[in-house]
């Protein structure tokens, strides 16, 4: 397997652990706020860091490192990743998985041959925000749905969060996406940070006041939910 992008050491990526970071090419979603645009829409421009060179490092780093985060693109278009994390496994390392939620069977294979330690799931917005939020008109969630159902079964330990975009989200929105994950053991709201490399144009951040009011309006649905970035 190929990756497009390796962070040595990350103390922020993986709760609790001292880990590397994996980056996977390519996305099944085009969200206009995306700051992996290159990875999402040209991978192939990407430089990439084969399998081989990670494992060996990962060798090195055995009882310095915990664990290994793996992103992108969306991770879970790649069949591959499955080998690639077993391998991972029998180095002793623990493994966070971030994901758009839109290959739920593949999701629900490594969590049950005991790939993951964690998952980061993106839910974007409520069911009838998610087309123009992942910019693909007439888009289903019902992938999305099964694996926010199958994460709130606890079969792993997990997360949700939300990228909070002005154009896109409201609070209505926003009460209509914590009824969707209702029961969540935790969620965050994470800010949007404008950059020059975004899929899309035109967007604006949401004020502190109010997604602090964003989070008021999750902690009825949510056992925990944050606000990040601001």
């Amino acid at each position: 397997m190929e990756f497009h992008g390796f962070q040595k050491l990350t103390l922020l990526d993986f709760p609790g652990k001292t880990a590397c970071t994996l980056f996977t090419g390519g996305c099944d979603l085009r969200c206009p706020f995306c700051h992996n645009a290159e990875l999402v829409l040209h991978p192939e421009a990407a430089p990439t860091v084969g399998e081989a060179e990670i494992l060996a490092y990962l060798e090195r780093r055995r009882g310095i490192l915990d664990g290994v985060a793996i992103t992108g693109g969306e991770p879970l278009m790649h069949p591959e990743l499955a080998g690639f994390l077993r391998q991972v496994r029998a180095l002793g390392f623990a493994v966070k998985l971030d994901t758009n939620g839109t290959y739920p069977l593949r999701l629900r294979t490594l969590v049950e041959e005991g790939l993951l330690d964690y998952v980061a799931m993106d839910v974007k917005a409520s069911p009838a925000g998610y087309p123009a939020v992942v910019g693909i008109p007439q888009f289903r969630t019902d992938r999305i749905a099964e694996s926010i159902r199958f994460l709130l079964t606890e079969p792993v330990d997990y997360e949700f969060r939300t990228t909070v975009v002005r154009e896109f989200h409201d609070l209505a929105g926003i009460d209509a996406l914590g009824r969707w994950i209702r029961g969540a053991k935790r969620h965050y709201l994470q800010a949007f940070k404008d950059s020059v490399a975004l899929i899309g144009a035109g967007m604006t951040p949401v004020p502190k006041a109010e997604m602090l009011q964003m989070r008021d309006v999750m902690l009825q649905y949510v056992s925990a939910c944050e606000v990040r970035g601001v």
